[in-house]
This record gives structure tokens, sequence and C-alpha cells, in this order.
């Protein structure tokens, strides 16, 4: 039989111990809080990241679309000149996909008549109040054959 000495001797190191374990098991779970949290800043990113990236890709397809309109337009080159506003039918249709597609979304094309230079430059807004452009130049002109 244990004298009460030893049985308390006994429950005073069981108990300490213990207060110890508590104390690591806390620090991991903070650990693992902040593992996770960094994760979810990482991942938030990533998604921001790939909807810009979508947006960058829909403004160089935009702009390519215009550019083959004006290649089957060619007569009409003139007509797809503007910073705001265009005559050629191809051209305003063109401008309503622009503003359907991206946010905020506005378009202008500087055409050379003379030379057949052409540039079309997009821009527009992300909901953080950002903007972007893209731009691309391109020579649209009906070459005849010597």
């Amino acid at each position: 039989m244990q004298t009460p000495f030893r049985a308390r001797r006994r429950a005073a190191r069981g108990g300490g111990s213990r207060g110890i374990v508590l104390i690591e098991v806390l620090v991991a779970l903070l650990i693992f809080m902040f593992g996770i949290l960094g994760f979810i800043g990482l991942q938030t990113a990533l998604v921001r990241a790939g909807a810009e990236a979508d947006l960058r890709a829909n403004a160089a397809y935009l702009a390519n679309e215009v550019l083959g309109r004006m290649w089957s337009d060619i007569g009409n080159l003139a007509g797809y000149a503007g910073a705001t506003s265009c005559t050629a039918t191809a051209c305003t249709e063109w401008r309503s996909k622009v503003q359907a597609l991206m946010p905020g979304g506005t378009a202008a094309i500087t055409v050379d008549s003379a030379t057949g230079n052409v540039s079309v430059r997009i821009e527009w807004t992300l909901p953080g109040g950002s903007t972007h452009r893209y731009e691309t130049q391109s020579n649209v002109s009906a070459k005849s054959a010597i």
C-alpha cells in the first residue's frame, strides 16, 4: 500500500506533464492555422490572377477578331476608325461585343487609309479599380499584283 505522500508526488508529476502536452498541442494548432490562412491567401491570389489572364486573352481575341473583320471588309477600312464609335456595321457589332465581354470595356481603332496601318486598343477596368490595356498593330491593305 502506498503512503499518501507518494500518491501526491505521482499526481503532481502526471499533472505537470499534462500541462506541457496541452501547450504543445495549442502551439501545433496555431502553426496549422497560420498554414491554412496562408493557403487561403494563395488560393485567392491564384483565382484573381486567373481571372485577369482570362480578360487579357479575351482582349487579344477581340483585337484579332476586328482585324479579321477589316480584312473581309477592306473596301470600307476607314469606317472602322474611331475612339468611341465607328460607321461600319461589323465594327459597331464588334464594339458591342467588347462592352459585353470586358468589364468597363472600351475600344479605339486608328486607321491610316494611305498605308493600311491599323492600331487596335482595348481597355478594361477590373472591379478593384485598376485599368488594363491591350494594344496591337497590323497592316491591312490590298496590294495589287504587278
